[in-house]
């Protein structure tokens, strides 16, 4: 059986051309800061997300929970970790009710001026509500404030939805590679430029 292998995309954000949508979360909804205590809730809600998902026959740490949290572990241990543009999301039913964690996003300088998202998740019972747009604001408000000129992400070329959303916020193509299934690596060789019809993909 040959290799499985994923399409995916870098996109990349001038964060001094756009003006960031404000932020407005449905009833119910509320935004958690980081904090370092907080790796096993981040870790809890990406495993959720991905675990039955796209992203999770890519990365097989994904659908793992202790992969999630190496994986929340090692981004949070990085020195240019950027804790103002990593967030979780909960939600609240009724006052009386506990708070349940729905959604979560991390954030990392990278050289060049680059605020590197990481692993934008919600997990299924949430989706629909705008609420990975909203996550992504707010981490992009965070990289703004950190003084950062660009954002930069990679996502699944098969995941059109995501890939329609970062569009509409303005996200371009800036560069198609192909990683390995059996470990998320990129495989050697695969990193192009991408075609025309890759850079200007349709917002949805």
């Amino acid at each position: 059986m040959g290799r499985k292998e994923f399409k995916r995309y870098q996109m990349v954000l001038d964060l001094q051309q756009i003006e960031i949508p404000e932020v407005r979360l449905p009833d119910g909804y509320h935004w958690v800061p980081w904090r370092s205590f907080l790796n096993e809730r981040h870790a809890q809600v990406k495993w959720r997300s991905f675990r039955d998902d796209l992203d999770g026959q890519v990365f097989e740490c994904l659908r793992d929970v202790d992969g999630c949290r190496r994986l929340i572990s090692e981004i949070t241990r990085q020195p240019t970790f950027c804790g103002d543009a990593t967030w979780l999301l909960s939600f609240q039913q009724d006052p009386e009710w506990p708070s349940r964690d729905c959604g979560t996003i991390q954030g990392i300088e990278r050289s060049g001026g680059f605020g590197a998202i990481q692993n934008v998740g919600i997990i299924p019972e949430h989706r629909g509500r705008s609420l990975g747009r909203a996550l992504i604001c707010k981490s992009l408000v965070g990289f703004q404030e950190a003084g950062l000129p660009f954002a930069s992400l990679e996502v699944t070329a098969l995941n059109s939805v995501a890939v329609g959303l970062y569009r509409s916020l303005g996200f371009e193509v800036t560069q198609v590679l192909f990683r390995d299934a059996e470990r998320g690596r990129v495989i050697e060789g695969s990193r192009r430029a991408p075609e025309p019809s890759e850079q200007k993909l349709p917002a949805r």
